[in-house]
């Protein structure tokens, strides 16, 4: 286990002097104090710390959610810092994708139509191909018997299930975990951990924070955050 940024010839993600200030009372807070950090294709890394280490900043900063007020992330050796909001939009919506440790389903909709939410972008409707890969997306989580069932049929872990189908469906590049298993039982957050932990051996990399550190051992590398640093 290194705590160290990895030395990558050509990372797939790499943050260097990272800052982050948010207003809290009227008085500034810095969230990310200069933090550097690389993640190479197929690498699995959790983020781990106290609350207000600055882990979940770090997650959004990295996965574009945020911008940070100062240092460079670069994805694939371009330069997101400087990217337009249509490049980055452009690049959340192919190769990143996020879990949340709320899953945010749409309660309207069945398990089948919220996996295929990334597909369903202006009034292009979903082909017969995608259709079938968000059908395997979810036979893959256990979940093939319950595609047509909507959110309030499901548990919370069954309707976690479900977001981690959303996210694969569109066969991400990098996928960002924030605290994925915060809200489940200690076995439902064990298969959760089982599919997460599969990802790199296909290519994926995944980017994680948890408060669970049983579950941040099973990745990779553990990098360990205090005080908008790491350390």
């Amino acid at each position: 286990m290194s705590t160290t940024p990895l030395t990558s010839p050509s990372p797939i993600l790499e943050a260097v002097g990272l800052t982050k200030s948010f207003s809290q009372d009227g008085e500034p807070t810095q969230a990310l104090k200069g933090v550097s950090l690389s993640v190479a294709p197929g690498e699995f890394v959790s983020l781990v710390g106290r609350s207000g280490s600055g882990k979940s900043t770090m997650l959004s900063v990295l996965s574009t959610l945020l911008r940070p007020d100062a240092g460079t992330l670069a994805y694939k050796g371009q330069d997101l810092t400087t990217a337009t909001e249509a490049e980055v939009n452009a690049l959340r919506h192919g190769d990143f994708a996020v879990i949340f440790q709320f899953h945010y389903l749409l309660p309207y909709l069945t398990a089948l139509e919220n996996t295929l939410l990334p597909f369903m972008r202006g009034l292009r409707p979903v082909s017969a191909g995608q259709r079938q890969r968000a059908l395997e997306c979810l036979e893959r989580v256990g979940l093939a018997d319950k595609a047509h069932r909507l959110p309030g049929q499901l548990s919370g872990g069954e309707q976690q299930r479900v977001a981690i189908a959303r996210a694969l469906v569109k066969e991400a590049r990098v996928l960002f975990a924030d605290e994925p298993t915060g809200s489940l039982d200690s076995a439902t957050g064990a298969t959760v951990m089982e599919l997460l932990g599969q990802l790199p051996q296909e290519g994926m990399s995944v980017v994680m924070v948890t408060h669970n550190e049983d579950y941040a051992r099973l990745a990779g590398r553990m990098v360990r955050m205090e005080d908008g640093l790491v350390v």
